[in-house]
């Protein structure tokens, strides 16, 4: 099996997985579920949050999710338990299909290392 067919039959497991525990069975979009993995790194589970928090979780999520790649560094934790990281290297220019693949892989690894998919 090609890289890319593994990383797009891993991605359809992640997708089935959390919209079938977070929306019913109605299919998550990228957004949606960097939106989950930020709170989920956050870890204040029952709460509902504003609208620029909810950019504040997707950022955290992306920085989480890049942080493998050498991209940014956890610098910190506030008070009010909401990590900060820092940029190590800037992120290369990439078209919209590159950047959406980037983050997919990224979730697929993210999913594995925390054994929610084979």
């Amino acid at each position: 099996m090609s890289r890319d067919e593994q990383l797009k039959e891993r991605w359809q497991e992640v997708v089935k997985k959390l919209s079938n525990q977070f929306a019913d069975g109605d299919p998550l979009d990228l957004d949606a579920i960097i939106y989950l993995i930020g709170v989920q790194e956050l870890g204040q589970l029952n709460r509902t949050f504003k609208k620029d928090q909810k950019l504040d979780l997707m950022h955290i999520a992306i920085c989480r999710l890049l942080e493998p790649y050498g991209y940014y560094k956890l610098d910190f934790i506030d008070p009010d338990g909401w990590p900060h990281y820092k940029m190590l290297e800037q992120l290369p220019h990439l078209k919209a299909g590159e950047q959406s693949v980037l983050m997919k892989e990224a979730i697929v690894n993210y999913f594995l290392e925390a054994e929610f998919i084979e």
